[in-house]
């Protein structure tokens, strides 16, 4: 790499409780076969990078290395950065930059989260190039929003009203998941972006943002990197486990003056919930949308996803059924953000055999 470089960095975390019981701890969100052609988001991901990267690293979790190579066999060791444990966006967003700051001080890193699903190619090319160039010749932190298709109460949103200058538009703020009422007026309005948290910036000006809003962060974060380039991983891993947890919306980009937002028109979904999914599956004429082999009567706006048994429903309106060899949901789709109640449920119960 050269200090010219772009590096793209895929976060890949997590394990996507709301899409429980397909989503497990060994088999997260990123890895479903949720992508375009059936593929996993994981691979869709990367291969978006590739197109506008000249590298590719993954940010992941150590206990998921051996699952992201699963998909990923191409990316070796030197093409992951790994937490040792889930701290929370600002750390890993930090620990990246920190460790590709010491190997191409001048690069560009792009943030491309690995469990979005994507469609439409050559716009988010367009959006990335803008974001990334705005990134390398300013000082400015930049993100990428989509003009809402609809309001949307699960999503959060950028508010960057005006006119655009070299593609990008100053952000003014942000703003939590909505109630319904705001979201009309968000899309009514106008000036108002989903947040992706598709970020660019230079690793040097993501730091001195991070010295600014987040010193404590960064003050561990360089121990644990010290630590870790003096070959002690099992210190690295305590110093991190100590720093405190928080998402780098609000750490970050809440607080600075200097974000930039490219505006987009791509399709992307976040995929946080069954119901969004369904969405995004063929329904028939009466509003159900089927994978697997199943069997409606009087049923009207189900979503059904089977795995090896047939699935019958009667009567049934607005649910939704997801089967697999283990465990079976059932749950209203007007409910569906609650499944990761499910989740919490089963740790508390200590009945990890279905996490």
């Amino acid at each position: 790499m050269t200090a010219e470089s772009t590096v793209a960095v895929i976060p890949a975390g997590g394990a996507g409780t709301r899409l429980w019981p397909r989503s497990r701890r060994s088999r997260p969100k990123h890895v479903l076969p949720l992508g375009e052609r059936g593929r996993p988001l994981l691979r869709a991901t990367y291969d978006r990078a590739k197109a506008v990267a000249d590298e590719v690293f993954v940010l992941t979790e150590t206990r998921q290395r051996d699952i992201i190579a699963a998909v990923l066999p191409e990316v070796d060791s030197q093409h992951l950065i790994l937490e040792p444990s889930a701290r929370g966006t600002t750390n890993a967003y930090g620990l990246a930059t920190l460790t590709l700051s010491e190997r191409t001080p001048g690069a560009v890193m792009l943030a491309l989260p690995a469990d979005h699903a994507v469609r439409g190619s050559a716009e988010v090319s367009r959006a990335v190039r803008v974001a990334v160039n705005a990134a390398r010749t300013t000082d400015n932190l930049v993100t990428v929003g989509l003009k809402p298709k609809f309001p949307s109460t699960g999503l959060g949103y950028i508010h960057a009203p005006g006119r655009a200058s070299r593609g990008t538009l100053r952000v003014r703020r942000f703003v939590e998941k909505p109630n319904a009422a705001s979201a009309r007026r968000f899309v009514r309005e106008g000036g108002y972006y989903w947040n992706l948290a598709w970020f660019s910036w230079r690793l040097d000006t993501f730091l001195e943002e991070l010295a600014r809003h987040a010193p404590r962060h960064l003050a561990g974060l360089r121990k644990v990197v010290a630590a870790r380039n003096a070959g002690d991983e099992a210190t690295a891993a305590q110093l991190y486990q100590r720093l405190p947890v928080e998402v780098v919306d609000r750490s970050v980009m809440e607080k600075t003056d200097r974000l930039r937002l490219v505006p987009a028109t791509f399709d992307w979904a976040d995929i946080g919930s069954w119901a969004e999914l369904g969405d995004r599956v063929h329904a028939d004429a009466h509003g159900n949308s089927v994978e697997g082999e199943a069997v409606l009567v009087d049923t009207t706006g189900s979503l059904i996803f089977g795995d090896r048994r047939l699935i019958a429903g009667i009567g049934l309106e607005d649910m939704i059924i997801v089967d697999t060899e283990d465990a079976l949901l059932v749950v209203p789709r007007s409910r569906a953000q609650d499944v990761r109640k499910v989740v919490d449920a089963l740790k508390r119960a200590r009945k990890t055999r279905y996490l």
